[in-house]
């Protein structure tokens, strides 16, 4: 009898012991399933969600199936159960236990915005609008608050003074904080420039540095040019000579400003007109890049007192009118040419 009882014992535990490595396999089967997407999805997960309340979120998402092997799953896993909040990019074939993974490490989507050398402020307000997932605080703020809110003293606008580069930002971030990093960024390129600049320049402050390198970075994009461009701007600059650069002119103009450039335009004074005042403009025109930035504080140290376009994409420098006159008679030839051959 007990011999018996012994065996339907051992019969009994085989039997619980087979129906739970069943019930494991199942669970691990569901592990490994991938989530029923068929293309990059993101997923928020709120703040205080619990493994039930994730489990419903996963459903009502029909990411997964309806069942019991996602609570199972979470006992077998205690460590996959400490998830955070956030918005998580789930990627096509990844599965059920690859997205708990994620969930748990922390490393929310990443979202980018690129800013690009030579756009202006109001381009860059534009471009933060029009980002996705981020925080906008900047609607109302005066110009004033912005500054004083990303830190920025003793320069007269934010003009300039954003470094372009690409931002890399998660959901929800405010689009202030880009604004407080590019500012950032601009100083820490900007402060050891300034110190180890040619000490002969005719800049006073920083601030006018920023400024020669934002009219260079509008009237080339040709880097082995920019220095040649400093030098032109910085022998008139010696001389009493005005400037006379068309960007400032087109940024003196704002939304006056149609595409083309009339002779009315370069007569017209506005404070930003360096054919009307002379010196540089009060503020920077662009936000300009790193190398701009290099050649407004160490230009070439040429004779060249004129630059114009040699319709190839680069410029011909000169050092009188006469030549320079010739030179722009070149170019309107050569783009006298370019338009009969349409």
């Amino acid at each position: 009898m007990k011999k018996k009882l012994f065996i339907g014992f051992i019969v009994l535990v085989l039997v619980v012991l087979g129906v739970l490595y069943q019930g494991y396999q199942k669970v691990q089967t569901f592990a490994h399933t991938p989530l029923r997407i068929d293309q990059d999805t993101l997923f928020k997960l709120p703040a205080g969600t619990g493994r039930a309340g994730l489990e419903a979120l996963l459903v009502r998402d029909k990411l997964i199936a309806g069942g019991r092997y996602f609570p199972w799953l979470l006992q077998l896993r205690p460590d996959l159960t400490r998830f955070k909040a956030g918005t998580y990019r789930l990627t096509k074939g990844m599965t059920v236990l690859e997205m708990l993974q994620l969930l748990n490490s922390g490393k929310e989507a990443q979202f980018s915005v690129r800013f690009v050398e030579g756009s202006r402020l109001q381009d860059w307000i534009q471009t933060l609008k029009a980002a996705p997932y981020l925080k906008h605080t900047l609607k109302g703020k005066t110009p004033q608050e912005v500054m004083d809110a990303v830190g920025a003293k003793d320069i007269p606008s934010l003009e300039g003074w954003l470094y372009p580069d690409t931002y890399h930002y998660t959901a929800g971030a405010a689009d202030l904080s880009l604004v407080k990093r590019a500012y950032q960024l601009m100083k820490q390129q900007v402060d050891p420039l300034w110190e180890g600049r040619d000490k002969t320049l005719p800049y006073k402050t920083v601030e006018e540095l920023v400024t020669m390198a934002s009219i260079i970075e509008k009237e080339t994009g040709v880097g082995e040019e920019r220095g040649k461009v400093a030098s032109v701007f910085v022998n008139r600059l010696r001389i009493g000579m005005r400037l006379q650069t068309d960007p400032t002119v087109i940024y003196g103009l704002g939304d006056d400003y149609n595409g083309n450039l009339t002779r009315k335009n370069l007569e017209q004074p506005t404070a930003y007109n360096t054919y009307v005042i002379s010196g540089l403009p009060p503020t920077p025109i662009a936000m300009p890049g790193k190398a701009s930035l290099k050649a407004a504080a160490h230009p070439d140290k040429t004779p060249y007192l004129y630059f114009v376009a040699d319709g190839k994409g680069g410029h011909v420098f000169n050092t009188n009118l006469q030549s320079h006159n010739q030179s722009v008679r070149d170019y309107l030839k050569v783009m006298r040419a370019k338009k009969n051959e349409k």
